[in-house]
């Protein structure tokens, strides 16, 4: 089994952009239907959520630079790139014209096809406002296609690659949408409860935001301080699989089993509304490893009584993922018992075989071939 945990880094684009531009260049707009958006957008657009981004598909591609609006993070915001499906490396993008660095051996694929992934890393400063994309002259984007299988994942910090150097991209649940060469979408806030109240900086749970186009961070934005209802319809394709970590937080704030779990089936019959068949994995808590060996847990057992109940109206399509054991002292960082990078690797790993075990196998290659 392979997941791809080998992300690199580049410090910045300076030193790329002799190599990465071309005399002659050619502006595809924000609104060419080419270009393939995934995670959420506003209308600007801008991005809000951990790894929201854009693919592209480009026949003859020799240079690429992106050109983002005034609503981009200041100083910049980290994006993950990755060319012809290989690891992630970061570009730091601001306001202006990014140049996206690319291997010099592009020149001797001129006849055939790159794919660009781009997304922003960061759980926080991780809008950029897509206004144009700048391709070689007679560089030729073509439509992507996107994966039949697609993951959406509910969280919270232990989901949203938070203390990551790559942020999401190092995150278990990219890593295990990219095992699966499937699309992913990650809708995880640190700091969050799924009870909507106000948590750690957020003003709303998880409850709330999830239906909502803005991450919580809406609220500290100055140029877009309010929310807008996230139409699902633009997830193309719909999500296959749902997968739900959360409840640290809620927990942290003394919120009781009956109360917990009361807001977690409501949630779900929420989400039954929209995701009407797929199949829905809860996951229990890993817990808080201490360096002593012990582990401190929550809502033990009120997870399967989450599951129970939803079977019980009817859903056949609900499974709990039990992930006792998954994670130990050596896989947190020890200051915080987030996990570390080598811990969501393990993670990913682990939900992965779990995943294969229940029945899901990983496409044979990638929807969009190079």
């Amino acid at each position: 089994m392979r997941l791809f945990s080998g992300l690199t880094f580049l410090p910045g684009i300076a030193g790329a952009l002799a190599a990465a531009t071309t005399s002659q260049t050619k502006t595809i707009p924000n609104s060419h239907p080419a270009i393939y958006y995934h995670g959420r957008w506003d209308s600007s657009p801008g991005t809000w959520w951990a790894g929201s981004g854009l693919k592209l598909h480009v026949k003859h591609l020799c240079s690429l630079a992106l050109n983002l609006g005034p609503h981009t993070t200041a100083p910049f915001a980290a994006v993950g790139v990755s060319i012809d499906y290989q690891d992630f490396f970061t570009v730091n993008a601001s306001a202006g014209a990014n140049v996206i660095p690319l291997s010099s051996s592009l020149a001797d694929k001129r006849g055939d096809t790159t794919v660009v992934r781009i997304n922003v890393e960061g759980w926080q400063n991780n809008r950029i406002n897509l206004e144009s994309v700048t391709l070689n002259s007679d560089a030729e984007l073509l439509p992507y296609g996107p994966s039949r299988l697609a993951f959406q994942f509910i969280g919270d910090s232990l989901s949203a690659g938070q203390f990551l150097p790559l942020g999401v991209d190092q995150a278990w649940p990219f890593l295990v949408g990219e095992h699966f060469r499937a699309e992913h979408r990650i809708t995880a806030q640190p700091g969050a409860t799924l009870t909507d109240m106000v948590s750690y900086g957020n003003v709303h749970g998880v409850s709330f935001q999830f239906f909502r186009t803005e991450d919580t961070g809406y609220y500290y934005t100055t140029d877009h301080n309010f929310t807008t209802p996230w139409n699902f319809a633009r997830d193309q394709p719909p999500a296959t699989h749902i997968v739900i970590h959360i409840g640290a937080n809620d927990a942290s704030h003394s919120i009781s089993d009956a109360d917990f779990v009361e807001v977690y089936s409501k949630f779900l019959a929420h989400l039954r509304t929209i995701y009407k068949h797929q199949p829905i994995f809860v996951f229990t808590p890993w817990g808080w490893p201490s360096a002593d060996g012990s582990i401190s847990q929550y809502y033990e057992g009120q997870y399967q009584n989450i599951v129970d109940k939803r079977v019980a109206t009817g859903d056949k399509n609900i499974f709990l993922v039990d992930t006792t054991g998954w994670v130990t002292f050596a896989d947190v960082f020890p200051d915080n018992q987030h996990p570390n990078v080598p811990g969501h690797a393990k993670i990913a790993a682990k939900f992965a075989a779990w995943l294969e075990n229940w029945g899901l196998r990983a496409a044979p290659q990638w929807a969009t071939p190079v």
